[in-house]
C-alpha cells in the first residue's frame, strides 16, 4: 500500500478513537501530513466526502445505536454524548438522514433511508480492508452448541428490528451476553441476494432447549467440525471483506472442501458498547 493512502487512513483511524472530543483541524493535517491548504480537498477525494461529513455520519450513526439498543439512555445525553448542543439540534439533523425523529426512531428503528445516506463510508472502510493482502486465518475445531435463534427473513436494512427483538428476548430470559455467546447465522450475501429473500439469524448459545415463545425464538445447533477463523476487529461495513476472502482466496489455497452449514460469526464484543473501531468479530468458515 502507497504511503499515501497510509495517511488517510491514520487520520480515520484518528477520528473513529477520538469521536468524543473536539476534533482539531491541525491535529488531522498532521496525522495526514499535509496542510490546511491541502487537506480538505485532499481528504474528500480519498473518503469521498468531507472530513466533517465523515465525521457526522459517524457520530450520527453511534447515536442512532444507542437510540435503539440502549433502552435507559435519555435522548438528549445521546444527543450531547454526539456533540449536539440541544435536544432541537441533533433532532433537525438526525430526522434528516433517519427520516424519523430520535424519539420514533427509538420506539421503531428503521434504517431503510439511512443506508442511501451511510453507502459512501461503508464504500470507504470496504476500500481500507482490501488494501490487506490476506488476513490471519486459523483452523479450530468448533464444539457442537445449542443455541437459541431468531429468523430475520427479509431486507437487510430492517435486520436492527430483529436485533432489537432479540435483545428483549434475551433481557427476559436473562441471557447476556456475558453469560451466553452471540452468533449470527449468515446465509446469504445481501450484494447478490433478492432483499425479500435475504436469510440471517440472530442467536445465542443455551444450555438446553428452549420452549415456545411468543418471540419466535427456536431451538438451532452449530454442529461440531473444523473451521476456519478469522479474527475481525472493527466496523461490520467492511467484514464483507473477510468473508469474501475465506471463500475465495483462503478456500483456493487449502486443502479444504466446504462443509454444509453457513458462515457464522461470533459477536465476541458489541457496538455500541465498544466503539465501533474495537468490535470483535469472529468470522467461521465450516470445512472438511
Amino acid at each position: 500500500m502507497a504511503n499515501y493512502e497510509d495517511r488517510f487512513i491514520s487520520v480515520i483511524s484518528y477520528i473513529e478513537a477520538n469521536l468524543d472530543s473536539q476534533l482539531d483541524i491541525d491535529k488531522l493535517c498532521s496525522k495526514a501530513h499535509l496542510s490546511k491548504f491541502h487537506f480538505h480537498r485532499q481528504c474528500s477525494i480519498f473518503f469521498g466526502m468531507s472530513v466533517m461529513s465523515l465525521v457526522k455520519l459517524l457520530r450520527l450513526k453511534r447515536a442512532a445505536h444507542q437510540l435503539a439498543y440502549r433502552d435507559n439512555d435519555k435522548i438528549i445525553n445521546i444527543a450531547l454524548d454526539n456533540g449536539y448542543e440541544s435536544h432541537e439540534a441533533f433532532s433537525r439533523v438526525f430526522k434528516k438522514y433517519f427520516a424519523k425523529s430520535p424519539s420514533d426512531f427509538k420506539q421503531s428503528p428503521d434504517w431503510s433511508t439511512w443506508h442511501k445516506q451511510y453507502e459512501p463510508i461503508r464504500k470507504l472502510r470496504t476500500k481500507i480492508m482490501n488494501t490487506k493482502d490476506k488476513f490471519q486465518t486459523q483452523v479450530v475445531e468448533f464444539p457442537e452448541t445449542l443455541i437459541a435463534a431468531m429468523e430475520h427473513r427479509g431486507s437487510p436494512n430492517l435486520l436492527g428490528k430483529t436485533i432489537q427483538a432479540f435483545i428483549s428476548w434475551r433481557k427476559e430470559n436473562k441471557l447476556p451476553p456475558s453469560k451466553c455467546k452471540t452468533f449470527n447465522l449468515v446465509y446469504d450475501d445481501p450484494s447478490v441476494t433478492a432483499a425479500e429473500k435475504y436469510r440471517f439469524d440472530v442467536c445465542c448459545s443455551v444450555d438446553s432447549a428452549i420452549g415456545a415463545n411468543r418471540y419466535g425464538v427456536v431451538n438451532k445447533t452449530i454442529p461440531a467440525g473444523k473451521c476456519a477463523v478469522v479474527r475481525h476487529i472493527g466496523s461490520d461495513d467492511a467484514i464483507g471483506s473477510v468473508v469474501a476472502y475465506l471463500y475465495s482466496q483462503w478456500l483456493t489455497d487449502s486443502a479444504f472442501e466446504l462443509r454444509d452449514f453457513p458462515i457464522f460469526f461470533e459477536r465476541v464484543s458489541f457496538y455500541p458498547e465498544v466503539a465501533e473501531h474495537e468490535m470483535i468479530t469472529d468470522v467461521y468458515l465450516p470445512i472438511q
